[in-house]
């Protein structure tokens, strides 16, 4: 039986096979090291998981409204007056089965075949795929190392044609920890309102933000591109609840419709269990999500150090997120191989260490490896690095 054309044409995820080669590996009885976690890895915290269990003992086990509890709209409202001071009505919220299908949804409503994307690369591995799902057409800039991995102005210029439709945004950045300035995004923003083209804001990351540095939403900046921009966000990275599936988007109230809409008939409404945890992350005590972002920033500064003094490897230090994105060319070239790619699955096979190939990001000459986890695996599999790359120097 042959399947469908939009599901042949789909790219499949580097992240995903470099895990399940890992996996084939910690099988057979060694002892890998696994950098290529998008997620937190602290658990959710306790008074989330309380009310979650309360909510089931009290019976809201039931279906919910397709665009999520009016209780959770709330919620996410006030988040995004205390956090951004922009105003929403709950007209304008959709509560999605987590920030992916938020975006898997905005681009069903909004996309007819041909229309195109503007995707800076590096990317997060989804947003292509899920622009072809929906018919229309990925067109890559590319964020240059020497510009932080932030397109300019000028690159999104000479990248609208009569057929753009949307401008993917993501800050902080997966996978290159990058943070968009207040500046940077007005120059862009305000290309994207003489256009008329729509701003995809993924702000998932906002909450682990490193430094100095601070988080800024591109809708804020004026009423005329919080009118032209969709925020899509939730409490999987923030709040370490990456398996209870809850995001949400926010804007025009004319495609939140449509994605409601379009989520009744597709997933009836997301989990109700996971939406009243959703609710105590949003209104309970903030200190877990503050004590886990000390707690990245503090393997960022030590790893970055280490991973810098490796031969071959040179990195932008991230300012958010929780992935260090080193250049790895100059190292696979030093240790005898032709593409980063081969470069990782040696350090795989003979250091036992998995990190994720940049090819799959847009960024072929780089590699991902996230700190979401303990500084003391952290280091050691820097360590393994480091002895691989001086064998293969002076073999």
């Amino acid at each position: 039986m042959n399947l469908a054309k939009r599901v042949s044409s789909l790219t499949p995820s580097t992240t995903l096979a470099i895990t399940a080669k890992a996996k084939e590996l910690k099988a057979a009885g060694y002892d890998v090291i696994g950098l290529g976690a998008g997620e937190p890895d602290f658990n959710t915290p306790q008074h989330i998981i309380d009310a979650a269990v309360k909510a089931m003992n009290e019976g809201h086990t039931k279906y919910t409204p397709s665009g999520g509890l009016p209780s959770l709209k709330a919620e996410i409202i006030k988040k995004f007056q205390e956090d951004q001071q922009l105003t929403y009505e709950p007209s304008e919220i959709i509560v999605c089965i987590g920030a992916k299908h938020a975006l898997y949804t905005l681009f069903q409503v909004i996309l007819d075949e041909g229309d195109e994307v503007i995707i800076p690369t590096p990317y997060w591995v989804s947003y292509p795929e899920q622009v072809k799902l929906a018919g229309g057409v990925p067109v890559y800039v590319e964020g240059r190392e020497e510009n932080e991995f932030k397109i300019t102005p000028e690159q999104l210029k000479a990248a609208i044609t009569e057929r753009t439709k949307a401008l993917i945004v993501n800050s902080p950045s997966n996978p290159t920890g990058m943070i968009y300035t207040e500046e940077e995004l007005k120059a862009l923003g305000d290309i994207c309102l003489q256009h008329d083209i729509l701003i995809i804001s993924d702000e998932i990351y906002e909450k682990l933000i490193y430094g100095n540095h601070r988080h800024v939403s591109i809708a804020q900046l004026s009423s005329e591109l919080k009118a032209q921009t969709i925020i899509i966000n939730g409490v999987s990275k923030s709040h370490s609840m990456t398996g209870w599936r809850i995001g949400y988007a926010a804007g025009n109230k004319e495609i939140i419709r449509a994605m409601t809409d379009l989520a009744s008939h597709s997933t009836s409404n997301p989990t109700s269990i996971a939406q009243y945890a959703a609710i105590a992350a949003y209104s309970g005590p903030q200190e877990p999500v503050e004590e886990m972002r000390q707690a990245f920033e503090g393997r960022l500064n030590i790893i970055y150090e280490k991973l810098i003094r490796i031969p071959g490897f040179t990195c932008v230090k991230p300012q958010g997120a929780f992935y260090l994105f080193p250049n790895a060319r100059e190292a696979a070239n030093m240790a005898g191989y032709h593409t980063v790619d081969e470069f990782v699955e040696a350090l795989l096979e003979e250091a036992k260490v998995a990190l994720v190939p940049g090819s799959g990001f847009g960024a072929p000459d780089n590699v991902r490896l996230s700190y979401a986890t303990s500084l003391e695996l952290l280091e050691e599999a820097v360590e393994r690095m480091k002895q691989f790359m001086e064998q293969k120097i002076n073999r």
